[in-house]
């Protein structure tokens, strides 16, 4: 993997260098941002926020409610007695056990997701960098195509206290 990255101490340094890759020609889904904690205040923080983790959790959602109803109807239902009048199926008491597994369904489904994105790697090596766990942030390109090198180092050395390395 060819890549060519900067190492920066503090937020306003990197959004610097994103904004200068991005005068370059470069796109968001270009510029590789890595940080060891989050960095919301800045636009480069909110670059890969999209996420079907949210669909996947209403999914499974909607399955526990279904099957929540399900089992709570077949088990008012599979053995008839007296209930002297009242309805042998009765909503009031039947939403805790829907909300319950509703909750369980949403939850399940989240954490599945999560493991299972985890798990998937992306395809060769990923850009990383020893320096990123001890507070430096990372931004780089990986296997530049669109944009020389030399203008990519250009930008990506500007912002005062970077660092610019390569890997080949």
């Amino acid at each position: 993997m060819k890549a060519v990255y900067g190492l920066y101490p503090d937020g306003q340094s990197a959004q610097q260098a994103v904004n200068r890759l991005r005068a370059a020609g470069l796109t968001d889904r270009d510029i590789t941002v890595i940080s060891a904690q989050p960095m919301e205040d800045f636009e480069f923080g909110r670059m890969d926020d999209s996420t079907w983790m949210w669909w996947f959790a209403c999914l499974g959602g909607l399955i526990g409610m279904s099957v929540g109803l399900a089992l709570s109807w077949y088990t008012a239902t599979a053995w008839p007695m007296n209930v002297g009048g009242l309805p042998t199926f009765a909503w009031w008491p039947k939403l805790i056990i829907l909300f319950e597994m509703t909750m369980l369904g949403a939850i399940l489904a989240t954490v599945i997701t999560l493991v299972v994105s985890a798990i998937i790697p992306r395809k060769g090596q990923t850009l990383y960098d020893p320096e990123v766990t001890d507070g430096k942030i990372l931004v780089g390109v990986e296997d530049p195509i669109n944009v020389s090198l030399p203008a990519i180092e250009t930008a990506l050395s500007s912002p005062s206290g970077a660092r610019v390395k390569r890997t080949f």
